[in-house]
């Protein structure tokens, strides 16, 4: 784990205050970034975002699909899992160190994907934002998946100043609430419910999602899109808000 003195804190806390025999609570963990099925796989990553990545080349290997890695990072010095993905891949990885070769081509990756690829990318914003614009400008959008481990420079693109109140049931605690125009989800339910998980608060890291029993959410995040988030009937409290008066949670 990387210790980040200017971040949220939370490594920090693991740093500064876990020992070997340290015991901790943890909930499972919850997978945003499925790999799905196909026969080729575009793997990219920046960074720390080949933690995921890395799972992926293994779990492509055993199903025998076609794959490619593109790994890029400061330096060899700060990139995980080199040596061992060579070993695993060897001409299906290419390792672009930025002081050596600059940053990852992803112009030409996009222009060289073959129509069957399905490409999955973690990384930095920066990374991340340059993959969706060359999908979006190749017309590939919809084989684009991702995630985040930072929020989109300027966070979640709505309006905010013409929200609305709404009333908002949670079904499993037995409690009816009003949410003001000028508070979050979150915020009110938080006021009877403070065990309620999250993290980001910026609508990325999925720790809030939520399962959504009647109503319309208006969905803010960038964890997933609206029609996968309405597929699965779920929607992220920290920034999500209601498009009808009445939203009914199972919380």
């Amino acid at each position: 784990m990387l210790r980040e003195p200017n971040g949220r804190g939370g490594s920090e806390e693991v740093f500064r205050e876990l020992r070997e025999g340290s015991e901790f609570s943890s909930s499972k963990p919850r997978n945003h970034f499925k790999l799905a099925e196909s026969s080729e796989f575009v793997l990219i990553a920046g960074g720390i975002g080949i933690t995921p990545i890395k799972a992926m080349v293994d779990e492509v290997r055993i199903r025998g699909a076609k794959w490619h890695l593109h790994y890029g990072g400061r330096d060899l010095a700060h990139m995980a899992f080199v040596d061992e993905l060579v070993a695993l891949g060897g001409e299906n990885v290419s390792i672009v160190p930025q002081n050596e070769d600059g940053l990852l081509d992803i112009s030409s990756i996009v222009e060289n994907l073959s129509t069957d690829a399905s490409v999955y990318c973690c990384g930095p914003g920066p990374l991340l934002e340059a993959l969706t614009t060359a999908c979006a400008e190749a017309g590939v959008s919809e084989r684009l998946h991702f995630e985040r481990f930072e929020a989109p420079a300027g966070g979640p693109d709505v309006a905010t100043d013409s929200d609305t109140a709404f009333e908002v049931e949670l079904r499993s605690s037995g409690v009816t609430l009003q949410v003001p125009k000028d508070k979050s989800l979150l915020e009110v339910i938080q006021d009877v419910r403070a065990d309620i998980p999250f993290s980001c608060t910026e609508g990325y890291c999925g720790s809030c999602e939520s399962v959504v029993l009647e109503g319309e959410p208006d969905h803010r995040g960038t964890l997933m899109s609206d029609e996968e988030h309405d597929e699965e009937g779920t929607m992220l409290i920290c920034v999500g808000r209601s498009k009808s008066s009445r939203l009914v949670l199972e919380l």
